[in-house]
C-alpha cells in the first residue's frame, strides 16, 4: 500500500485545521496552502471531500475558511486515510469480507498480508489528531530549545 499525496495532504491539512481553527475560528485554505506548501487549488478539492463527509465545517465571508467539525481527538488517521484513499488494505485480494478470492482457503501468502494489514490499520487506528498535535508540540519546543542553545 502506497498513501497518495491527496490522502498525505489531507492529514497536513487536518492537523494545520486542529492546530489553527481553535474556539471555532475559521481558517483559509490561502492560510494552510502557505503554511503547508500545498497548492490552493489542490487543496480546494481535499477540503471539498472532507466537508461533505462532515470532517470540516466551511463559512463564507472576509472571515470565512474552514475548521474540523469535531475536537481533534476524534478523529484518527485512519479514518482521514481512508475517506481520501479509501481501503487500506495492502493487496486487492483483503478488500472483500468475506475473502472472495478463490485461491484464498489454499493461500498461504494470504496470512503474511493479513498481518502487514492488521499492523497498518492498527497504526493508522490508535493515532489520533490530537496525538499529532501533542507531537507537533514537542517538536516545536526542541526546535525552539535548540535554536536557544545555538544548536
Amino acid at each position: 500500500m502506497k498513501i497518495s499525496t491527496k490522502g498525505r495532504y489531507a492529514l497536513r491539512l487536518m492537523l494545520d485545521l486542529a492546530q489553527y481553527s481553535k474556539d471555532n475560528v475559521y481558517v483559509s485554505i490561502k492560510k494552510v496552502s502557505q503554511r503547508q506548501d500545498i497548492s490552493e487549488k489542490y487543496l480546494e478539492q481535499i477540503v471539498a471531500q472532507l466537508s461533505r463527509a462532515g470532517y470540516v465545517r466551511s463559512t463564507r465571508g472576509a472571515q470565512g475558511g474552514y475548521c474540523l467539525a469535531r475536537g481533534p481527538e476524534e478523529y484518527t488517521v485512519g479514518a482521514i486515510l481512508r475517506l481520501i484513499e479509501g481501503n487500506l488494505s495492502t493487496v486487492s485480494c483483503l478488500e472483500d469480507n468475506p475473502n472472495r478470492c478463490r485461491r484464498c482457503n489454499n493461500c498461504v501468502t494470504l496470512e503474511v498480508w493479513q498481518q502487514i494489514n492488521d499492523a497498518v490499520n492498527n497504526v493508522v487506528d490508535n493515532i489520533t489528531l490530537q496525538d499529532l498535535l501533542e507531537k507537533q508540540q514537542v517538536k516545536m519546543e526542541q526546535e525552539a530549545a535548540q535554536t536557544e542553545n545555538g544548536i
